[in-house]
């Protein structure tokens, strides 16, 4: 019988060693283990705390380990970095337990010399816990060790930001992620929605900013709840759902999205607009566009229109025909860590410089599809400046005839705003960062 520790070690060595995406990993490896829910959670919360922490974690484990940290058996060292993650940041496992496991599950899969290994370095640690690992006079690499962060990431934020909000910026990416809730207006009202999630036995609060969007504080898997199947709810990031109120959407207007997938956006864009009008929806891949049809269909929302589209290509067929252009574009993701954590060791600075090439041609070609008066929203799911103000920047200067239109969501705290306007999300325990600006075409 498979045990949570184990399909943890597991899934930790398919990220770490095999590049998988942590919540598809997780999802099929749960799906194929017989855990009761209990030790479900229990295996989620090692999957998602080992990969936040693994900075840290192998701080402590070269010390121990030393030259042979980079020569130790794949199988070995994840199980050590979960046994760590035990025994370092969660207070409800007794110590014994978390050895005792990681002995055995060493002795399972690996050998009987491994076992003495991961027995020998628990204990070590165990024996000096209050032990620094970092050099307490350097800033960046306490914050490194302290939250978990290549230095390089850390430098970067505090550079950007400044020390203090850079620290909040860091401690806001290793909040745990809440789910949150968009109402599709075009069906039901919000208070009917909230009313039968709370029968349904969820606990539930509302968002932050957006008056859609609900937070499930507790509760079982929404996408099992009728109200998600009956097309009455959708899962998106409430920062996310700040993007398509941004846009000023009218009634019967036409409206490109040119990296549409997965939808959320799109569909939020027709649900504002009362299902009436036209929205294209555009991505580059087939199996993408598949995913927008499935979610229009089950919201009911028969307005949109999918396509094969490179942003990166332009097309003369859009030219000038959009009354809103949106372009939500491809992004280093540093926003959303709280989510997607592996992307603090998958990312490296040079595709940050990378992806910018990108993000500017997709600005130069929709530039050219808005028309006269009408606007085009830029957003993206990075707090890097770079992909940010830097690139509206960059925009201004080479289009003229645009002008940033400020953006005013409120006096919220993890928000800020430029001196032209511009949004940036600050990440917390509610919100993914994030960044928006709105430019109107003279």
């Amino acid at each position: 019988m498979t045990s949570a520790r184990e399909v943890a070690v597991n899934t930790v060595m398919q990220v770490f060693e095999n590049k998988a995406y942590s919540n598809i990993a997780l999802n099929r490896n749960l799906n194929e283990s017989n855990l009761i829910d209990k030790d479900k959670g229990l295996a989620t919360e090692l999957v998602y705390g080992t990969i936040k922490y693994k900075y840290s974690i192998d701080k402590i484990l070269k010390t121990f380990l030393d030259k042979k940290f980079d020569k130790t058996d794949k199988y070995v060292l994840n199980l050590l970095r979960v046994c760590i993650y035990q025994l370092r940041y969660l207070d409800k496992i007794p110590e014994f337990a978390a050895v005792n496991e990681g002995v055995n599950l060493a002795k399972k899969h690996v050998s009987v010399g491994a076992s003495k290994l991961v027995n020998g370095v628990l204990r070590n640690y165990l024996r000096d816990r209050d032990k620094k690992y970092y050099d307490e006079n350097n800033f960046s690499e306490k914050l490194a060790f302290i939250y978990s962060y290549p230095q390089w990431m850390v430098k970067l934020f505090v550079s950007q930001y400044g020390e203090e909000i850079g620290e909040k910026i860091l401690e806001g990416l290793n909040k745990r992620p809440s789910v949150t809730l968009r109402v599709n207006s075009t069906k039901t009202d919000y208070e009917q929605v909230a009313d039968e999630l709370i029968k349904n036995g969820y606990n539930v609060e509302e968002g932050v900013i957006c008056p859609e969007a609900i937070r499930i504080v507790k509760g079982s898997s929404v996408e099992d709840n009728p109200l998600f199947r009956e097309g009455i709810l959708t899962v998106q990031d409430e920062s996310a759902m700040l993007v398509a109120p941004a846009m000023d959407l009218e009634e019967g207007m036409t409206i490109l999205d040119l990296c549409s997938a997965p939808g959320g956006k799109t569909t939020h864009i027709a649900e504002l607009m009362n299902n009436t009008g036209k929205v294209y929806g555009f991505d580059i891949y087939e199996h993408k566009l598949q995913l927008i049809k499935n979610n229009c269909d089950r919201l009911g929302l028969n307005t949109i229109e999918l396509g094969i589209l490179d942003a990166t290509e332009r097309s003369e067929k859009l030219k000038e025909s959009g009354d809103r252009v949106l372009i939500d574009v491809p992004c280093s993701g540093l926003g959303i860590i709280r989510k997607k954590p592996e992307i603090k060791y998958t990312k490296r600075e040079k595709e940050l410089k990378e992806i910018v090439a990108i993000q500017r041609k997709i600005m130069e070609n929709a530039a050219g599809y808005v028309k006269k008066g009408g606007i085009l929203l830029y957003s993206t799911c990075t707090i890097n400046k770079d992909e940010n103000e830097n690139n509206i920047q960059w925009f201004l200067k080479k289009f003229q005839g645009f002008q940033v239109e400020p953006l005013n969501f409120g006096k919220v705290e993890n928000v800020i705003y430029d001196e032209k306007g511009c949004a940036t999300v600050l990440p917390n325990e509610y919100m993914d960062g994030f960044f928006i600006a709105k430019l109107k075409r003279k």
